[in-house]
């Protein structure tokens, strides 16, 4: 069934026929993409090969479909949707996220940045959609996906403009050179959005919205969560990125502290990988077969899946 649609890609829910598991299958149409977005799908998958983390979406085979033309990569199926559904979910029934799956799926999601940032991958792409929510003996847990526009940060920063406008920190706006602290402000984002149900800076035009996201100033959470939210918010969605503390900072902010020791959610470093070389695509490159990462499986067998 299908998941999600994009421009040039498709998500589907699909059965593995060696062992009858769900995953989730991204059809990319490759003739219709640029060299530089053919660049793009491959480093998705490169990076998704590289990093082993309880979450980040994991990585389970690449292959080409001849028949579509489609660049097919096989990931787990996050079985409990994305938070922007859970954020429209509450929105439709007059309700709010209740604060310990607030903190759950936040200290999640810093312990998935933490490993990307360890390796020197930035995200480039936080946001709602991109948080995928998975059943766990906790509860539902959080794992960030989509890496689609996500970068190696070679000399530790980059200067190219992607990312949603709304999660966008201020130096990307300004096409200012940025880090790893522009996705902990994108990080803020996604946080405060799952609190208020709506993004922290919002206006009627690109204009409007560039100009608050410099000035910083967001209206306050509801009054029905607790100060320690309030607080974490503040550390992260600050204008100058030197403010902002880095993914191991904030985990090891007393009050996230606390609440990771109460949810057995202490970092243990299993997402210790390397990074696979860079895919280059040779041009007019037909079969990329020969270009993927292996498959990643459990049980280790091979055979394909079917939608």
């Amino acid at each position: 069934s299908l998941l999600g649609e994009g421009a040039y890609s498709a998500v589907y829910k699909v059965q593995r026929l060696a062992d009858g598991e769900t995953y989730a299958l991204k059809k990319v149409k490759l003739p219709s993409l640029s060299d530089k977005e053919k660049q793009n799908a491959l480093n998705e998958i490169r990076l998704l090969a590289s990093v082993r983390h309880q979450n980040v979406i994991s990585y389970k085979e690449a292959f080409f479909d001849d028949k579509t033309r489609c660049l097919c990569i096989v990931t787990e199926c996050a079985d409990g949707g994305d938070l922007l559904q859970q954020i429209q979910r509450c929105q439709k029934e007059r309700t709010h996220i209740p604060e310990p799956d607030l903190w759950r799926y936040y200290i999640g999601m810093c312990n998935g940045l933490q490993a990307l940032h360890r390796m020197r991958i930035l995200h480039r792409d936080m946001k709602c959609a991109n948080i995928f929510l998975s059943t766990s003996p906790r509860g539902l847990i959080a794992k960030l996906g989509d890496f689609n526009v996500s970068t190696v940060a070679k000399r530790g920063l980059c200067m190219t403009q992607t990312g949603t406008p709304y999660y966008a920190s201020p130096e990307v706006w300004r096409d200012m050179p940025y880090d790893g602290k522009s996705d902990i402000w994108s990080l803020g984002c996604v946080l405060y959005e799952a609190c208020a149900l709506r993004p922290p800076f919002q206006a009627k035009d690109m204009e409007g919205l560039y100009r608050r996201v410099l000035r910083g100033a967001y209206p306050r959470i509801p009054p029905g969560y607790t100060q320690d939210l309030s607080d974490v918010l503040a550390e992260m969605i600050q204008v100058n990125p030197r403010h902002r503390p880095s993914a191991d900072e904030l985990l090891e902010l007393p009050v996230v502290a606390k609440k990771a020791g109460e949810m057995r959610m202490l970092q243990h470093s299993d997402g210790a990988s390397d990074l696979l070389r860079t895919i280059k695509v040779p041009r007019n490159a037909i079969d990329l077969s020969a270009y993927l990462p292996l498959p990643r499986y459990d049980g280790g067998a091979k055979r394909r899946v079917h939608s």
